[in-house]
């Protein structure tokens, strides 16, 4: 008998409601997404200007906000392709080592003689023994300090290379240490950019690795390259260093173990600073921009409790002494230590307006580059190539929209309305979907719509003609109806399945725009099988029950 459950027509009903409901944000897309950056920007500051409340306000909070994000092809915005510095990690790593490396070797004085660090090139780590006849007790000492090398293809190595040649002692990362090296630099250099874009509210950036030690970063709706540039071309790194002196001297030659950088609020002054930190960036937990007691911009930090403990522990033994606070190689404060600070948090204050301490305190929340990168490539996209896009894009999905419902009308009658409004449903449930899913639509994208839109009918011409030879059997238009929905349901499936195949296999394999394009296909597979088999079916119930006709045309 031709019927549907109760419950079944409400969760179909409801699905059809919730579609609309999550689609309707995309009618006002410009009004919504003001909304949504103004909340967001609301409650990274805490300040609400009257232009903020006024956005904010501009769309009702008890209603969905997702959007549809729009690709880079279509709203326009930033390219860079950067190039991380691999090379600076090396450095570092052979500088951490020195302090302890010094200890070790020391505490070994009477048996290799005195030690000094002499100079060597940049990721290299060149130490003179005062006795080169114990090298052999040198080594082995620095061999305490390599670890074996976890990779597949570095099985069997170490993480240190060590050369000895007379009385020097060279130590540097083996291959295998740098590959890995590399490959971890790369990866944390790709979420530390992504973090700092997503602080920002930028929607649905694209940012991946190209090659070895490249890093390809698209932002849909930023307002220039050198804007995003700004953003995360800064290394971002705060270390805090105690204070060897001080000189007006910018050509100045620091001792061995020791940097020259300037003060950011006293232009020509320059600061000798021991190399090795106390506390670094690693160790904060949150970064948050604020007003110092004078009613100027400032960012209070936190440490974790490592860094805390050793905060602590230096200010404790160091009291009366200066040390300065750097940001970037510029010395941003150097106070001299009151008392000791054992609460794990801090302020930074100086000649900054409030956007520069919100900038600051993204930056600092996201964490520190590992290495420098440098830009090979930076464009500016307009807006104006993306605007035709959509334009074209619309006016291609209504010549098809209009173009499919004319023929379903005129091919099978009512039967052909139903399907036509089933089709408008399943687009509301396309966007609905890509909204939820926070998906990014590209002109690609697009070309799925339209395709879908094509496609969407097609379950509904078996459907309908599968009725057509039911029909001829004379069993009635009300069992003609139910076989034909049942006898065609597994032709629709499996030629839909096959599809969506094809949709996986694009998605997975593809970049960019063919992903974009396999997940609108992919979406609309979906929810055109779904109005197709339950949106239609309910309208054909709901008429049939309501007229009872005799007999029936398809």
């Amino acid at each position: 008998m031709l019927q549907i459950d109760r419950w079944k027509r409400i969760l179909i009903l409801g699905i059809c409601l919730l579609g609309l409901l999550f689609a309707l944000p995309n009618a006002f897309y410009a009004r919504v997404e003001a909304h949504n950056d103004a909340t967001a920007q609301i409650e990274a500051t805490g300040v609400e200007t009257p232009e903020l409340v006024a956005a904010r306000d501009g769309w009702p909070s008890w209603l969905p906000n997702s959007l549809v994000n729009l690709g880079l092809d279509l709203r326009g915005g930033a390219h860079l392709l950067g190039e991380v510095q691999v090379a600076q990690v090396y450095k570092s790593r052979m500088d951490a080592l020195w302090p302890e490396l010094r200890r070790a070797l020391s505490a070994e004085r009477e048996t290799i003689g005195a030690i000094r660090r002499v100079q060597a090139p940049e990721g290299v780590l060149s130490i003179e023994i005062g006795n080169p006849d114990q090298m052999s007790r040198a080594v082995e000492i620095v061999r305490g300090y390599s670890t074996p090398v976890t990779t597949l293809t570095g099985a069997g190595q170490q993480s240190l290379a060590i050369a000895t040649q007379g009385p020097a002692l060279t130590i540097q990362l083996s291959d295998a240490e740098k590959a890995m090296t590399d490959d971890r630099t790369i990866q944390q250099s790709l979420e530390i950019v992504r973090r700092r874009v997503d602080e920002v509210g930028t929607r649905e950036p694209t940012i991946m690795r190209q090659g070895a030690d490249r890093i390809l970063i698209q932002v849909p709706g930023i307002g220039s390259a050198g804007e995003l540039k700004e953003l995360i071309g800064t290394t971002a790194q705060l270390t805090f260093n105690p204070v060897v002196g001080s000189t007006g001297d910018a050509e100045a030659q620091p001792g061995l173990g020791q940097i020259i950088a300037p003060s950011v609020d006293q232009p020509g002054l320059f600061y000798i600073l021991e190399d090795s930190p106390v506390v670094t960036g690693e160790d904060l937990v949150d970064a948050m921009p604020a007003s110092d007691e004078n009613g100027l911009p400032s960012v209070n930090f936190r440490f974790n409790p490592t860094g805390a403990r050793a905060f602590g522990a230096y200010t404790s033994a160091n009291i009366g002494q200066p040390f300065a606070i750097v940001l970037d190689n510029e010395v941003i404060s150097a106070p001299v230590i009151r008392s000791a600070i054992t609460t794990g948090s801090g302020q930074i204050s100086g000649s900054m307006d409030f956007d520069q301490a919100n900038r600051l305190a993204v930056l600092l929340r996201a964490g520190a580059l590992p290495a420098e990168m440098t830009f090979l490539e930076e464009r500016t996209i307009g807006p104006e190539l993306g605007q035709d896009s959509v334009d074209a894009g619309k006016v291609a999905a209504a010549v098809g929209f209009v173009a499919v419902v004319a023929l379903m009308i005129l091919s099978y009658g009512r039967f052909g309305i139903f399907a036509t409004v089933a089709l408008g449903f399943n687009m509301l449930l396309l966007f609905a979907i890509l909204s939820v899913i926070g998906a990014t639509l590209t002109l690609p994208g697009i070309a799925g719509i339209v395709l879908t839109i094509g496609m969407a009918v097609d379950a509904n011409v078996l459907v309908f003609e599968r009725i057509r030879e039911e029909l001829k059997t004379a069993r009635g238009p009300a069992r003609a109806i139910e076989l034909g929905y049942e006898k065609a349901m597994s032709a629709i499936v499996d030629a839909n399945i096959t599809t969506l195949i094809i949709a996986a296999i694009l998605f997975v394999l593809g970049s960019g725009p063919v992903k974009g394009f396999a997940v609108t296909l992919t979406i609309g597979i979906v929810t055109s099988v779904f109005t197709a088999l339950f949106v239609t079916r309910l309208l054909t119930v709901m008429w049939f029950e309501r007229s009872r006709p005799k007999q029936i045309e398809v």
